[in-house]
């Protein structure tokens, strides 16, 4: 019994962590809509909030499999990156361009936290599915990022 619980615990502090993130991605995006003017971007960085919002939502659902409590905040470095975001965004001439630029930043680290969490060889096949697909999905919108980028340079 105790080897599951130790079990349990390490997956649900790791997806945790990931649904944390999740929440701190759909706030960023959001942030991020709200300080460009371009109509494509802007509905870009909207649809990538909507899509963190349905990730947090299945990783809550996982979480719960586990007989534990989802934590549904956001994490203090977060907050401090959207501040910081917000104010290079008013700063800068060429704010959409420093928006992307975090953007790309943010999603690279956020592949990195997937494939940490991918490389724990006891997860379930379904938690396991799940990590698989939203990872994939991010990288997608990390080429989209890129392009967006290549655009408005």
């Amino acid at each position: 019994m105790k080897m599951i619980m130790k079990y349990t615990e390490k997956i649900t502090d790791h997806l945790n962590d990931v649904l944390k993130k999740s929440f701190d991605a759909e706030k960023g995006y959001l942030t991020a809509a709200e300080n460009v003017d371009n109509t494509d971007l802007k509905k870009y960085f909207e649809e990538r909030a909507f899509e963190r919002r349905e990730f947090a939502k299945k990783l809550q659902s996982e979480i719960k499999t586990f007989g534990v409590h989802p934590k549904n905040d956001t994490s203090f470095e977060a907050d401090a990156h959207r501040i910081w975001m917000n104010f290079r965004a008013a700063l800068s001439s060429n704010n959409e361009e420093a928006i992307l630029k975090e953007t790309i930043r943010g999603e690279e680290a956020a592949i990195e936290e997937y494939n940490d969490i991918l490389k724990e060889s006891t997860l379930p096949k379904s938690t396991y599915d799940m990590l698989m697909k939203q990872r994939s999905t991010i990288i997608s919108a990390l080429e989209d990022a890129k392009n967006f980028e290549t655009i408005e340079a």
